[in-house]
């Protein structure tokens, strides 16, 4: 479940490279931060402490409550680091 979690957020962040509506903007902000939080939450339960901070750190950044306010530019360099970490890991994972 995780791996899919990570796949589709990465995804969604490589999307919002392209000229889209501001509604997919908060979709993504909202599954993100969803997304995110579970990954939190699950990598609490099994003691990496490291990647949960990562995560809880990114639930933050992306969360549509309070916007963290980057500008379209700093925000597509986050939106490629997170995507490619997140399919890091993934590969990682795996292979382990």
């Amino acid at each position: 479940m995780q791996s899919i979690i990570k796949i589709t957020i990465a995804i969604l962040c490589l999307l919002c490279l392209a000229d889209m509506p501001y509604g997919f903007f908060q979709f993504v902000r909202f599954e993100a931060a969803g997304g995110f939080v579970y990954l939190a939450l699950e990598t609490n339960k099994i003691g990496r402490q490291r990647e949960f901070i990562i995560y809880v750190v990114l639930a933050i950044l992306f969360q549509p409550l309070l916007k963290i306010s980057l500008g379209r530019s700093l925000w597509n360099v986050v939106d490629v680091v997170v995507a490619i970490g997140l399919l890091i890991s993934v590969f990682r994972t795996r292979n382990k």
